[in-house]
């Protein structure tokens, strides 16, 4: 195992908020930061030591990458993953690009959650329209179809509810295979974020419940509104994912609470998640710090919940009422990602609020109207 030091440098591959919540901690703490995005003035490149702007796939600026970091992280899953591959072999890659691979494919890591023992919902992959046609009977409706590739917030997938309804799924074939998985009657939504060092050393950051409108994550509560048995499992599965992948650096698991308290693991992200940004002021040891400790192969820390927090997403569409009230609020902490154009529904910052009170503060929240 390699120990990565401050005054080395950090390579990330993606320049949006994840990378520069990644950059900021590393920095903290005396690292160099280079970053590869296509972007000049990407939200992570603002803030990094080298700038490198070329797509994601450029095999020079891969290498470019390799030569001037002592270590490569990457801040999403949808990089290339060959080129990852062809990196490892030159640079240090902890991770590695096998994770990248299995998580990319949603049949793929339908798979190795199961083998890990996790459970997941009855599912069934698809080749073709006609091979779905022929399979679904396995897994009945309502169930919904997903591509294999790509898809996000929501996108690429379609909720089936009787036979009837199996044309809707034809055309996310022209795209890539597909699966389809029993549609689970879930009660909450909950997401673990494990991180694990190249010794196996693992903790899960403390579970957060997820509420989600138009598929884009809205609010994530920690601690999670439901029972000590349901936090068991959650961390109980995400150790048992972690450790079947051999994880280095982070995994969110997300997953579905039934009504008898059983779970259901949803999907993978092998990087920072959104659930997980509350953890910058709520907890003795943030996402992005833990992620770097893990990457340069130090010991990790315990995370510890310092008070209940909630964190609220802001979009396009909130970054000018938030502006207008941010100064009636000293107890939230603001956090806006450097982007230049605040479109509607994309990812602009978001506010964390540590409460004594989690529905007074949700309460309050929705009084301001941000969100209406």
């Amino acid at each position: 195992m390699k120990t990565i030091l401050p005054g080395q440098t950090i390579g990330i591959i993606g320049g949006g908020q994840l990378g520069r919540m990644m950059g900021i901690a590393a920095k903290e703490a005396g690292f160099k930061i280079a970053v590869l995005d296509p972007t000049m003035d990407s939200p992570c490149g603002q803030i990094a030591d080298i700038r490198i702007v070329a797509p994601y796939n450029d095999e020079a600026a891969l290498e470019e990458l390799g030569e001037v970091s002592d270590v490569i992280t990457y801040e999403f899953e949808n990089i290339d993953y060959e080129g990852l591959e062809r990196l490892s072999q030159i640079a240090y890659v902890p991770q590695g690009a096998e994770l990248v691979r299995i998580t990319q494919n949603r049949i793929a890591e339908k798979a190795e959650i199961k083998a890990s023992g996790a459970p997941v919902a009855n599912y069934v992959a698809a080749a073709s329209f006609s091979e779905l046609i022929k399979e679904i009977y396995k897994v009945g409706f309502p169930c919904i179809v997903k591509t294999a590739f790509g898809g996000y917030d929501g996108k690429g997938q379609v909720k089936l509810e009787s036979a009837d309804d199996i044309e809707l799924a034809e055309p996310l074939f022209a795209h890539s295979a597909c699966i389809a998985e029993a549609f689970v009657p879930f009660k909450t939504e909950i997401s673990a974020i494990i991180q694990r060092n190249p010794e196996g050393e693992s903790y899960c950051l403390p579970i957060a419940e997820n509420i989600h409108k138009h598929h884009i994550l809205h609010e994530s509560i920690v601690p999670a509104r439901v029972s000590e048995s349901v936090i068991r499992k959650a961390e109980d599965a995400a150790k048992r994912i972690a450790d079947h992948l051999e994880l280095v650096g982070t995994l969110a698991v997300e997953m579905f609470v039934l009504e008898n308290d059983e779970i259901v693991i949803n999907e993978l992200a092998p990087r920072p998640h959104n659930s997980g940004h509350y953890s910058i002021e709520a907890c003795n040891v943030s996402q992005f710090h833990q992620h770097i400790r893990a990457v340069c192969g130090w010991p990790l820390r315990k995370p510890k919940l310092w008070a209940p927090a909630i964190m609220v997403n802001v979009l396009g569409e909130h970054v000018v009422p938030l502006k207008k009230v941010i100064t009636n609020h000293p107890d939230w902490s603001v956090h806006l990602y450097g982007k230049a154009e605040a479109k509607e529904k994309r990812k602009m910052g978001h506010v964390t609020i540590m409460t004594d009170d989690i529905e007074k503060t949700l309460k309050e929240i929705d009084s301001t109207n941000i969100w209406a």
